[in-house]
C-alpha cells in the first residue's frame, strides 16, 4: 500500500484529487506542516479496521484485567482461608471513621 507524504498547503490545493487516491487507489497520505507529519488520510477500510483493531485490543485488555481480579480474587480467599470478606461491615466501618474525622475536624 502506497504511502506518500503531502504538505498542508498542497491539500488545500488538491483535496478531491488526494481524497479520491485514498478511497479508490488504497493510497495513504500522511499531511505534514513544515516538513513533520501532522495526521493522515487514510481511506474508509483503512479507518473501519483501526476500529475494530482497537476495539479487539480494549476487549483484551479488559480480559485481561478481569483475570487479574480473579486471581486478587482468589489470593484473598486463600488468605482469609475461604472466607469472603464482609463488604457491609467494611462499608459501615469506613462511614463510622469518616464521621469520626469529620467531627474531629469540627471540633465537636
Amino acid at each position: 500500500m502506497a504511502e506518500v507524504q503531502i504538505s498542508i498547503g498542497q491539500i488545500k490545493r488538491d483535496i478531491s484529487e488526494l481524497v479520491n487516491r485514498v478511497a479508490f487507489a488504497g493510497e495513504r497520505v500522511v499531511l505534514t506542516s513544515r516538513g513533520k507529519p501532522k495526521a493522515a488520510l487514510i481511506s474508509m477500510q483503512d479507518y473501519e479496521k483501526l476500529l475494530r483493531d482497537q476495539a479487539e485490543e480494549q476487549k483484551i485488555q479488559w480480559q485481561n484485567w478481569l483475570a487479574a481480579c480473579d486471581v486478587l480474587a482468589d489470593d484473598i480467599l486463600i488468605t482469609r482461608h475461604g472466607e469472603p470478606i464482609d463488604i457491609g461491615s467494611v462499608w459501615e466501618e469506613m462511614v463510622e471513621e469518616r464521621e469520626e474525622r469529620l467531627e474531629q475536624l469540627l471540633g465537636r
